[in-house]
């Protein structure tokens, strides 16, 4: 089954940290670029990081220096680890790739940054 199911959201205050993990099942995980996006309540989503098959990193400004994406591909996960949280960080985040040219979304996790 093809799949990616994120986990590690939650509630955390300003200042705070959370990692969150993307695992992925039926994918050729190792040649795929990853990426996490967010959507906040009435905005569009946007993209906060991506990283490339071979581990370059690309991040949003919002988020550079604060955040940080890795991959494993021994367990076909990526991550976000996300640092100094800020409650504008507060956003439902997905991560994505690109299966056979459409993209292939997680279910989403719902990330709280109290003030």
């Amino acid at each position: 089954q093809v799949q990616l199911v994120e986990s590690g959201g939650g509630l955390v205050q300003a200042g705070g940290s959370l990692r969150l993990s993307c695992a992925t099942s039926g994918i050729i995980f190792y040649i795929n670029a990853m990426g996490w996006y967010r959507q906040a309540p009435g905005k569009q989503r946007e993209l906060v990081a991506v990283i490339s098959s071979g581990g370059t990193t690309n991040y949003a400004d919002s988020v550079k220096g604060r955040f940080t994406i890795s991959r494993d591909n021994t367990r076909n996960t990526v991550y976000l680890q996300m640092n100094s949280l800020k409650p504008e960080d507060t956003a439902v985040y997905s991560c994505d790739t690109r299966y056979y040219g459409d993209d292939l979304w997680g279910q989403g996790t719902q990330d709280t940054v109290s003030s």
